[in-house]
């Protein structure tokens, strides 16, 4: 395998049209009767464990590991709906054209790397017929921190493989800063687009590799992407 392709979803492969931030309202309002309980959290970048603390915090409940899952069922059992009722959001402009074209090059593999509990992340794509890009990846679930899973990503496509994966050989596609970080904090390269919250300019202060407003450019990405070297230069 020559490298390793890894996305994020929510801005980056798709918008679900607010089904998350939704079905995670629902969730809090199930759980303590606070309604609209993530209005003025930042939740771009982060994943869903974090966001959930970070509500629960806000609000003074008290957050054990109890109440983390409790959390995670409720959503999972209102974000189908959510999805449903928004005729599963929209595809970013390029998606499927570019994971066409790089699902056919033999030397890439890719996968997922988002703040998206699994499950989660499996309803969202699922309207999209998004989901057999992706086999393997690294989820919201698995760490509290972004920065986390790149190495889990890693070792899951390793174990696959039957041979290790090193960042060298991994290219993260995300949309915030945050997404940057985490390939850069493993010296992974970041191919950041602005089809998010955040501008072409932003992304390009926050040090992405290469910058774009969409996905569209199919022949651009995939030359920068051959072109790549076998490491990012710190």
């Amino acid at each position: 395998m020559k490298k390793l392709i890894l996305f994020d979803i929510d801005g980056t492969l798709m918008d679900s049209g607010g089904a998350g931030i939704a079905a995670l309202n629902l969730a809090l309002q199930d759980l303590t009767g606070i309604r609209e309980g993530f209005r003025g959290i930042d939740c771009a970048g982060k994943t869903d464990i974090q966001i959930v603390l970070e509500a629960y915090a806000k609000w003074g409940v008290v957050s054990g590991d109890g109440m983390v899952r409790a959390f995670v069922d409720r959503y999972l059992h209102h974000l189908p709906e959510q999805v449903t009722m928004r005729n599963g959001g929209n595809v970013k402009k390029g998606v499927h054209d570019l994971l066409a074209a790089l699902s056919r090059v033999s030397d890439y593999a890719l996968g997922l790397l988002t703040g998206n509990v699994e499950k989660g992340a499996r309803v969202k794509l699922a309207p999209h017929r998004l989901n057999d890009y992706f086999p393997l990846g690294a989820f919201g679930d698995d760490s509290a921190d972004r920065n986390e899973l790149l190495p889990i990503a890693l070792r899951r496509f390793g174990r696959v493989n039957a041979r290790p994966v090193d960042a060298k050989a991994c290219l993260v596609i995300g949309d915030t800063p945050r997404d940057v970080e985490c390939a850069h904090v493993h010296s992974a390269p970041c191919l950041a687009v602005a089809t998010g919250r955040y501008s072409t300019p932003e992304l390009v202060a926050a040090g992405a590799d290469l910058a774009l407003d969409d996905l569209s450019d199919t022949t651009r990405i995939l030359d920068w992407i051959d072109g790549l070297g076998t490491t990012r230069t710190p």
